[in-house]
């Protein structure tokens, strides 16, 4: 990235003056995310400004593309080389960009099956507090120098600075997919979830919710039509099964879509990360099951310390992901040892608190 573009010296420029005035900035893409973690907070710094795909070799399965580059032309132009990114981003709307995406480290069906964001980051530019402009990593997986450093950007929620340019791996579209529909209960998904988990199936995702359990199979044609004989069930036409699928990745299927009219009468979306043996957690509430038993989501109204109580005595965290009242604290709190690293990290890249005050823990 060249030092001498009018676009980046602009936001290089922002930072130092808020640093000068000890002022704060908000850093912003199209604002698809605005409602995850804690309430944005400062003068917005915009990173639209900064767009277009850097470089994209498909022979190599690198892209590299600027912060500010919408998502939905990133995935349009892998698709036309017959790739995309597998860990399959939410959008959360037609705004969203290639730094959110990152920032905010969020994945989709896919995420147990392929990996998450920070798994396909290769490298990154960074614009820190100091407003200096500093690469982390490279566009190859050999090169290691700085490659936790990119890593540690995915999830980051903007607090450590501007995620200029990312290089992302990239992989090919699975040559066949196929969608089976199982009736069974919480406990008898979550059992049989674990137990095909075991098996080398191609199941590249998995929904349960209200008595219905979902597998998505993606892979060889073989390897697709013996998963099929092999485990049964109901198979789901494409026409009805991608939409689907692509309705739980972005949030806009039936189960987030009621989630959403409850969140607007005072309940809550909370987001559980627990093992994927966890038995049903016996919390009110709809309750939807992802990425094999290891993601739950549940939308209900009771009180923030007996959702965190039940996810933790699991081995787990939960995140309040949507809610009108954030006082409860969007993540769950750290740990003393977690809470002073990142803090340290921090304070080593903006040590004068320039970017998205509070967005992950107050001071951070």
């Amino acid at each position: 990235m060249s030092i001498n573009d009018p676009a980046l010296q602009m936001l290089i420029d922002r930072v130092l003056s808020a640093q000068s005035a000890n002022a704060q900035l908000c850093i912003q893409g199209g604002g698809s995310k605005a409602f995850y973690g804690e309430p944005p907070a400062g003068d917005v710094l915009d990173t639209r400004v900064l767009e277009g795909i850097s470089s994209y070799e498909p022979t190599e399965l690198v892209v590299t593309a600027r912060c500010g580059t919408h998502l939905a032309e990133l995935e349009a132009t892998l698709a036309e080389q017959g790739q995309c990114l597998p860990f399959e981003p939410p959008h959360f709307g037609a705004g969203a960009t290639v730094g959110g995406m990152v920032a905010a480290g969020l994945s989709g069906p896919s995420r147990a099956a392929v990996g998450a964001v920070r798994d396909y980051v290769l490298g990154a530019t960074l614009l820190n507090g100091r407003g200096e402009v500093l690469s982390f990593g490279g566009q190859v997986m050999k090169n290691v120098a700085g490659y936790d450093v990119s890593r540690l950007l995915a999830g980051s929620m903007g607090t450590l600075g501007v995620i200029l340019e990312v290089s992302l791996k990239v992989l090919p579209v699975a040559p066949a997919t196929a969608t089976l529909r199982f009736a069974m209960d919480e406990a008898q998904a979550i059992r049989q979830l674990n137990e095909w988990g075991g098996q080398p199936l191609p199941i590249t995702a998995s929904a349960w919710w209200d008595g219905t359990l979902l597998l998505r199979l993606r892979g060889a044609l073989a390897a697709v039509q013996s998963a099929i004989t092999g485990l049964g069930g109901e198979l789901i036409e494409p026409a009805h099964a991608t939409p689907f699928w692509n309705g739980l990745r972005h949030h806009h299927d039936e189960f987030f879509t009621k989630a959403a009219a409850a969140v607007d009468g005072g309940a809550r979306l909370w987001r559980l990360s627990v093992p994927p043996t966890t038995s049903p957690l016996g919390l009110p509430g709809e309750q939807l099951v992802e990425w094999g038993g290891a993601q739950r989501w549940v939308c209900c109204a009771a009180p923030a310390s007996l959702v965190r109580d039940a996810a933790a005595k699991a081995g787990g965290h939960a995140t309040l992901f949507r809610s009108r009242d954030k006082s409860a604290g969007a993540f769950a709190p750290l740990k003393a040892p977690l809470d002073r690293l990142h803090r340290e990290l921090k304070k080593s890249f903006d040590p004068n608190g320039v970017f998205n005050p509070g967005r992950m823990y107050p001071g951070l």
